[in-house]
């Protein structure tokens, strides 16, 4: 029988708190404030309109703080880490700490904070914190997320 895609190798157990992650870097373009706008409805003018966001103080114009967010998440999907995720449970957090303008290339960067078992047998929690990263090394957002995981099947304690 053939293995099921996207099924990943890494569980629970595989980090543990203080490991850290790098997930991939993306150049942020034009097309991605435009199709961010049209997908979730949100035409500020920051986004969207170069005088507008120069008038305000901007370099040009920035990128949607939700957009930097969805991007960190996304790319360090990318790792594959996540194959064994079974939900995931959220975010806190969420700062966003200078701007994402067109031209910068960020990627996430991510340290597990938490990892604990949970009261169900073969499931376990982590909690990553995350720092979104130009190339100038500048922290351009933070946020934590936590995930619902599977164990390894047969693993052992619960000490982590």
């Amino acid at each position: 029988m053939s293995s099921v895609t996207g099924q990943g190798h890494v569980f629970w157990e595989d980090l543990t708190v203080g490991d850290t992650l790098r997930g991939p870097g993306v150049t942020i373009t034009d097309s991605h404030l435009v199709q961010w706008a049209g997908l979730t409805g949100d035409w500020v003018s920051l986004h969207l309109d170069e005088s507008y966001a120069q008038a305000a103080g901007f370099a040009g114009r920035i990128a949607h703080g939700p957009l930097s967010l969805s991007l960190s998440l996304g790319l360090l999907t990318q790792t594959g880490i996540f194959g064994n995720v079974k939900a995931w449970l959220g975010l806190d957090e969420v700062r966003a700490t200078a701007p994402v303008l067109i031209g910068d290339t960020v990627h996430p960067e991510a340290e597990v904070t938490a990892a604990r078992p949970t009261s169900k047998p073969g499931q376990g929690i982590w909690t990553l914190a995350y720092r979104t990263v130009n190339q100038r090394g500048e922290t351009v957002m933070t946020f934590s997320s936590s995930f619902l995981l599977r164990r390894r099947p047969g693993g052992g304690s619960d000490a982590v």
